[in-house]
């Protein structure tokens, strides 16, 4: 990979990486502790929102962005041509 396909393609695996870290404290520090008290005043599930967040919203929102980053840098894997290539499949 020439040095500066190599450059663009960490820069925006680190640009994916800072937007979805940012979600992820959005949702587990801002849903969880900053507005918890403002959520609690809806209910899911019969749980107050702000308490449903603290304890699975922000572990829901982490593993979903997992699968979004998993997605993402296939993508750009297959853009850059580094993606692995396994005999039998394209």
């Amino acid at each position: 990979m020439p040095a500066s396909s190599h450059r663009s393609y960490w820069r925006k695996n680190l640009k994916y990486l800072f937007l979805l870290l940012t979600v992820w404290l959005a949702v587990s520090a801002g849903l969880s502790i900053i507005f918890a008290d403002w959520l609690d005043q809806f209910r899911l599930g019969g749980f107050k929102l702000g308490f449903w967040f603290s304890q699975q919203g922000s572990i829901l929102v982490f593993v979903i962005l997992i699968f979004v980053y998993v997605g993402l840098m296939n993508r750009l894997d297959r853009r850059h041509d580094v993606h692995d290539r396994q005999e039998g499949h394209r």
